[in-house]
Parts: structure tokens; C-alpha cells; sequence
């Protein structure tokens, strides 16, 4: 028997159960799935695709919700743009535009003879004539008189080679070079140089066409007061000296520092390669950093000849000076074989007792005392000077340099040892300006004041030692001799009186040079 109930039905009132008493609108028909499945949703139109299309985001971003529709949208938009792209990618054949005027191969010749090409190959104008039917051909040509061309030294180039090339025959190039050698070695004639040859016809018609043509002149500037000419008379080559008038005045430029003293110079006109050596000369006896303020004024007098052909020469810094508030305050003056710069002020002094390593007031002194970084007491086994960062530190005497490097709490050290077992030694510095071997001369800048170490502030810490044992360098005496004495020290002051008389600027425009003698060293 068929029970509803295991079939999921409820039992009604209604007729009878059972197979046989379903009604003919119970009997389920063969055509059971496809009454109870949905029917399918209308075919969207036209319109409704376009609102969609319009709607949808077809350029979504790549980097987001990748594999998602939208992504798919988005991957298929920049394909169908790439493929778009290069559907219509551009044709860059050469297109010929169409001429103003016709241009036939006459008129072509003439542009190409106008181009920068054949000039490039050493043409003049790159225009050619061929001869025509007018033009007799000559059996022989007259030679040119005379030939003149500028030949220059090279680099490494050997002066008789030099002739040759030029055109003179190896004759005239031989004794050439003798002259010259003469008045003077070959070896000053500077590369660069340039020779004004002129040489002569080959000896008239009768003359070899393959020949060296002869020597006529030569003249060349061997010198900045020497001019030097080798000329033919009567068929022989004689040399001619030609000296010209120097006036070797020195420059001085002074100025008033700004906010930069390398500025300041080159508006004052000082040339670079003086600005360099005078900066090079203060660095070694001040700091640039801090001992040079706006509204100093820096004075430098250089070595300048004036030739009397119109050419002028810049030489070496003789005088190195600084004023503030129109007193000296650096005097530096170049002297001696060497070419050292000498401090002028004090230059003939003789002093003792305790010579100062660095400008400045003592701070702590020799003896016990309480270490302010450590925090308890110990020997403080030197002196303090207190200074401002980047001064110069001197050497209280000649001696050798034993150690330059870093040395613990003295951080930057130098110890100089001056014989007998007496040594020096200088501490916390900034920079060191010795290296170990190294001797120095007393008053030498050896470093620059700093804080490097167990430091609380820039200051030097200056040691002495006795037989390796430290002592108070109050009891210490140096004799400070001076490095210019006797009759050599009369030279030199009558030399930084001479130098300090020029006037500034006078050589630059002076319309009658001043020759300055100054006293030989």
C-alpha cells in the first residue's frame, strides 16, 4: 500500500488514499521535470546591453581583486587597447616634400658645395671649378717668393724635428738650433711655443721642384723679457736678440672680508692661484674657521710682471697679511731659499720661561684635582689652555714627531720628543697637521684645537715629560730663538718695509711702471 506519509504528503479529508484512489489530477505526468523546473529569463535587448556596457568599470585597477569580473574587464580593456594600438601604428618612412622651386642636378651641386662636409675634409668653400675650353695649360709655374707659416712646440717635441717639419731644410734646422742654444738651453723653450718661419724660393726657375726651400727668418718669444729672431744676411743666418722692457713692480690687493673671504679676494681681483696660496699661507699660522670675521681686511702682495709688448705674468705670494680694526693682526712674509713664510712681528724677540702652544688662558694647571667625566680625584698631568675650536697648536721648540694618532681619553695626540729626554705633548686636538718622523721647527702648526677624547669643551690639553715622567711644564723654560737674526734680519724687514709701500692696486693700471728693488735673500 502507498503511505503519504513516507512520501512527505499530508492526509486530508479528501478521497480516498492509496494508488487507486488518487484522481486523475494527482496521477503525476511524464512531463513532471519540465513543469516544475523555472522558466528561463527573457533575452536582455539591445538597450538594456548598452546600459550595462555603459555602466560597467572597464578600467579597473590590476593590482586589485585579481580574477574577480571586474579584473577580467579591466585585463580585457588594456589587451583590446594594445591590440588597437598597434593596428594603427604609424608609417616613419621618409616623406619627400614637395619643392618650392624645381631643382635640377646643377642647382643640387651647388647646395652640396655649400655644406659644412667638405669643409670638414679641409676644403675651403667645398666649390670646385673644372677647367674649360679658355684655360691654356702653363709647361712650367713660377714659384711663390717667399713662404711664411707658424710652426708650434709640442709637447715632448724636439726643436731641430720641429723645423724640419715646418719646411727647413736639415742644414738651415742645424744651425738654427745652434744659435738658439746660444742664448739660451733649449730645454726653457716651453711647449706651446710659436715660431714665425718665412722661407725663401728654391733658387729660381733652375731650382730642384723637391728641394727644401731655404731659411729666410725665424722669430720666436723665448722669454717673458727676450725676444729672439734668427735672419739671413748676405747668405748667412745670424741670431738677433730682442729684449723687452719688464716692470716688476708687485701687485698688492687689499679688500674688506665679507661673508666669505675666498669671495671677497676674487671680487677685489686677486687671481685664483693667489687666493690659493694666500689661503694656503693664514691656514698654516690661524684658523680660517674661527679667527677670520667680516670686516677684516686681508691684504696680499704678489709677485707681477708688466711687459713692455703689453702681456703680463703673475707670480708667487711674497706677503701675506690681515688687520682688524686697522691694526695687524697677521704679518706673514715669504723668505729664505726655502720659500718659508715668516711671522713678521717678533721675528727678533728672545724669550723664556713657558712658551705657549696655543692662544689662550690657562684653565686648569698641573697637580691633583677632581676629574670632571671620571668623577673622582687624579693627577691632572699637564696644563689646560682653554681656546676656541680650530686654533692652531704650535711646537714650543724643534724636535721630532714621535706619535700622531689616537691616544685614549687625549683623544687626537701628538707627542714631539726635543732630545736629552724632554718631550712634549699636545691633546684633544681637532685635527692633526704632523705625521710620526716627521721633524718640526718651533712655531710650527702641528693640529688645531678640538675636543676630542674625555673632553668637556675645545681646549689642549699641553704635557711635558722628563725621562718619561711627567712634569709641570710651568717649571719648564724654552729659550724661543729667532729664525731671522743678525744681518739676515736687516734684509728682512727692509724687504716687508719695501712690500708694504707698494700702493694697491697701482699695477694694475699704472700708466708708468715703478720698478721696486727688493733686497736679495
Amino acid at each position: 500500500m502507498f503511505n503519504p506519509r513516507d512520501h512527505g504528503e499530508r492526509e486530508t479529508g479528501g478521497p480516498a488514499t492509496g494508488i487507486a484512489g488518487l484522481t486523475r489530477a494527482q496521477v503525476i505526468p511524464a512531463s513532471f521535470g519540465s513543469r516544475l523546473a523555472p522558466p528561463p529569463p527573457p533575452r536582455p535587448t539591445t538597450r538594456q546591453w548598452l546600459a550595462a556596457a555603459r555602466t560597467a568599470d572597464w578600467t579597473a585597477d590590476l593590482a586589485e581583486d585579481i580574477g574577480s569580473g571586474r579584473w577580467i574587464r579591466g585585463l580585457a580593456t588594456m589587451l583590446a587597447l594594445a591590440i588597437l594600438a598597434f593596428a594603427f601604428w604609424p608609417d616613419f618612412s621618409a616623406l619627400q616634400a614637395a619643392p618650392i622651386m624645381r631643382v635640377d642636378a646643377s642647382a643640387r651641386d651647388e647646395y652640396r658645395s655649400q655644406m659644412i662636409m667638405p669643409l670638414a675634409f679641409g676644403a675651403d668653400s667645398g666649390r670646385r671649378m673644372a677647367p674649360g675650353a679658355a684655360v691654356v695649360p702653363l709647361a712650367a709655374a713660377p714659384e711663390r717668393a717667399t713662404l711664411s707659416l707658424t710652426a708650434t712646440l709640442g709637447q715632448g717635441d724636439n726643436f731641430g724635428r720641429m723645423l724640419e717639419r715646418a719646411g727647413v731644410g736639415a742644414g738651415d734646422a742645424a744651425r738654427v738650433t745652434a744659435l738658439v742654444a746660444q742664448a739660451l738651453p733649449l730645454g726653457e723653450i716651453v711647449p706651446g711655443t710659436r715660431f714665425d718661419v718665412t722661407l725663401g724660393t728654391r733658387g729660381g726657375t733652375g731650382g730642384r721642384a723637391d728641394a727644401a726651400r731655404p731659411l729666410t727668418a725665424l722669430a720666436f718669444r723665448a722669454r717673458f723679457d727676450l725676444d729672439l729672431a734668427v735672419e739671413r744676411s748676405s747668405g748667412t743666418l745670424a741670431l738677433v736678440r730682442r729684449p723687452i722692457s719688464v716692470d716688476t713692480t708687485p701687485l698688492r690687493i687689499r679688500g674688506v672680508v665679507g661673508e666669505s673671504l675666498f669671495m671677497s679676494a676674487r671680487a677685489a681681483g686677486a687671481p685664483m692661484k693667489t687666493i690659493q696660496q694666500y689661503l694656503q699661507t693664514l691656514d698654516q699660522h690661524l684658523s680660517l674657521d674661527s679667527e677670520i670675521r667680516p670686516g677684516d681686511t686681508f691684504d696680499m702682495v704678489v709677485g707681477y710682471k708688466r711687459a713692455g709688448t703689453g702681456e703680463s705674468q703673475t707670480g708667487e705670494l711674497l706677503y701675506a697679511g690681515l688687520e682688524r680694526a686697522a691694526k695687524p693682526y697677521a704679518q706673514l712674509l715669504r723668505w729664505g731659499e726655502s720659500g718659508n713664510f715668516y711671522e713678521a712681528s717678533g721675528i727678533g724677540e728672545m724669550r723664556s720661561g713657558l712658551v705657549a702652544p696655543v692662544a689662550g688662558r690657562i684653565t686648569s694647571s698641573f697637580g691633583m684635582r677632581f676629574h670632571p667625566i671620571l668623577g673622582y680625584s687624579r693627577l691632572h698631568a699637564g696644563v689646560d689652555f682653554g681656546a676656541a675650536y680650530g686654533s692652531p697648536i704650535y711646537a714650543v721648540s724643534d724636535g721630532t714627531v714621535s706619535f700622531a694618532g689616537w691616544h685614549g681619553g687625549h683623544g687626537n695626540y701628538v707627542r714631539l720628543e726635543h732630545g736629552g729626554g724632554l718631550s712634549t705633548g699636545y691633546g684633544h686636538m681637532s685635527r692633526i697637521a704632523t705625521s710620526p718622523g716627521q721633524t718640526v721647527r718651533q712655531g710650527q702648526v702641528i693640529g688645531y684645537v678640538g675636543s676630542t677624547g674625555l673632553s668637556t669643551g675645545p681646549h689642549l690639553h699641553y704635557e711635558t715629560y722628563l725621562g718619561g715622567r711627567p712634569v709641570d711644564p710651568m717649571g719648564v723654560r724654552f729659550a724661543s730663538h729667532a729664525q731671522v737674526e743678525g744681518p739676515e734680519l736687516a734684509a728682512f724687514k727692509a724687504r716687508l718695509a719695501v712690500l708694504q709701500r707698494v700702493v694697491p692696486g697701482a699695477a694694475l693700471g699704472s700708466a708708468a711702471p715703478r720698478q721696486a728693488v727688493l733686497p736679495g735673500n
